[in-house]
């Protein structure tokens, strides 16, 4: 899709189920299930949805999915799809992994940050994308890589080893131009360095939401994750996103949601905001 003098495409960096109360904290099960009905395990699908961003110099990627290093137990909890989906991905789109200029992290939770690494034939982990700068904010990634035992889980340090002593990495602090046409906007709420991006060109737009909205069903305000780390500030943070989108009719970009990777929105009496057009997955 073009976006100005931008090229955009969602790009899968793998399906995965979840436990449908962790993507939905606080609310109870019994409104969440009428939009995302749960299987027996009481799962939900959810997409990783990456965004390519194409400026006729940079291939430049925003998130990778959860990767290829899962272990055999995390697929069959995950039901993961095999492989390298996010490189099956960028190949239907004509590239490469060493295609990739510059690589962007909304945050560093594993199912955003896994695919930027991989494990290769010798059985070392290995840049997925080695010829390309990986972007993240200064405060996302002191957390990631401080070793706090209550975010083991959200970090492992198998993602984020190599990217310690790579050289490739370029810290940002708060809301700055990464590359021309992409800028960060920190929002917190689900981490506290969790940023949404902003892709912008001739006078249209776009917003990658991260977490701060990961689905199309999370679009009333008070409807969060069970793992944001500071929830009140999620739903602050939230409304004002939407709102902005909104006022400048910008594409918003879920980033889990397995039905609708993009759309435009509007305002809702009983939501608070909906779906207006369903982009599908540009």
């Amino acid at each position: 899709m073009k976006l100005g003098n931008l090229d955009i495409a969602i790009v899968s960096g793998g399906r995965f189920w979840i436990d449908g109360g962790g993507m939905f904290g606080v609310v109870p099960r019994p409104l969440w299930e009428r939009v995302f009905p749960p299987d027996d395990k009481h799962r939900i699908p959810q997409e990783t949805n990456c965004l390519l961003v194409r400026d006729g110099e940079r291939n430049i990627l925003i998130d990778t999915g959860y990767g290829s290093k899962l272990s055999d137990k995390q697929r069959r909890n995950f039901s993961a799809d095999d492989g390298e989906p996010l490189v099956e991905s960028l190949a239907a789109h004509g590239l490469t992994r060493e295609d990739i200029d510059v690589v962007i992290f909304s945050h560093l939770h594993f199912d955003h940050a896994g695919g930027a690494t991989r494990i290769d034939e010798n059985g070392d982990i290995v840049l997925a994308f080695p010829n390309a700068e990986l972007v993240a904010q200064r405060r996302e990634w002191v957390d990631a890589t401080a070793g706090y035992p209550e975010l083991r889980a959200a970090y492992p340090q198998d993602n984020l080893d190599l990217l310690l002593d790579c050289g490739k990495v370029r810290l940002i602090d708060g809301d700055v131009e990464i590359v021309p046409g992409i800028r960060s906007q920190v929002t917190g709420g689900h981490t506290d360095g969790h940023q949404v991006l902003i892709i912008e060109s001739e006078g249209e737009s776009a917003v990658f939401l991260g977490d701060i909205c990961s689905t199309s069903r999370h679009l009333p305000v008070l409807w969060c994750l069970g793992y944001d780390v500071h929830m009140q500030q999620t739903r602050r943070a939230k409304a004002k996103v939407l709102e902005q989108i909104i006022a400048t009719n910008a594409i918003a970009i879920f980033d889990h949601d397995p039905d609708i990777g993009a759309a435009r929105l509007r305002r809702d009496d009983r939501k608070d905001f909906a779906v207006a057009d369903n982009l599908g997955f540009l």
